[in-house]
């Protein structure tokens, strides 16, 4: 019992932590965020088990974690409310060809980032594109051609972690 407590306790925290200090999807994690995940995931790992090396004390952390992600999406999914505390918001980076500086601080991307990301959305200049959003799931979507032409880039690191609803 005290393993499944501590490893609650851990999950809270590091939702907690990864929705204060930013959201990316997994496909465009950089090396630096890829180390970062792995030393947390160990650093944490004495907190949830302790001394106890047992399958058993590893199954019930696991068990306990798989617990604690079922109850935050079904909770997530039944109150908007929670869901923006936990998700945030869309964030506006392009309006109308122009870019929107408060809305690149606040998604913690660069202009070059931005600009690849039209790219890939198939517009070749900023100033072509319409509408462009950091979605809550950390994919950008890209409005062109006056809002006809909607691109959103879809990375395999969603379909691979089950997160990929759309």
């Amino acid at each position: 019992m005290i393993i499944a407590l501590k490893s609650i306790a851990v999950y809270v925290f590091i939702v907690a932590a990864i929705r204060v200090f930013g959201k990316k999807e997994f496909a465009q994690l950089s090396v630096v965020d890829v180390v970062f995940i792995l030393l947390i995931s160990n650093s944490v790992q004495t907190a949830m088990v302790g001394n106890d090396t047992s399958l058993s004390g590893g199954l019930v952390a696991a068990l306990a974690l798989f617990i604690m992600n079922y109850v935050f999406k079904q909770v997530s999914t039944n109150s908007p409310k929670i869901s923006k505390a936990l998700d945030g918001e869309p964030i506006l980076l392009i309006y109308d060809g122009v870019v929107k500086e408060n809305g690149l601080k606040e998604a913690a991307i660069t202009i070059e980032q931005l600009k690849a990301v039209v790219r890939e959305h198939g517009v070749e200049e900023i100033n072509e594109v319409n509408l462009a959003i950091f979605e809550v799931d950390g994919n950008i979507s890209v409005l062109s051609d006056n809002y006809r032409n909607l691109t959103k880039r879809k990375r395999k690191g969603h379909r691979i972690l089950g997160q990929n609803t759309a």
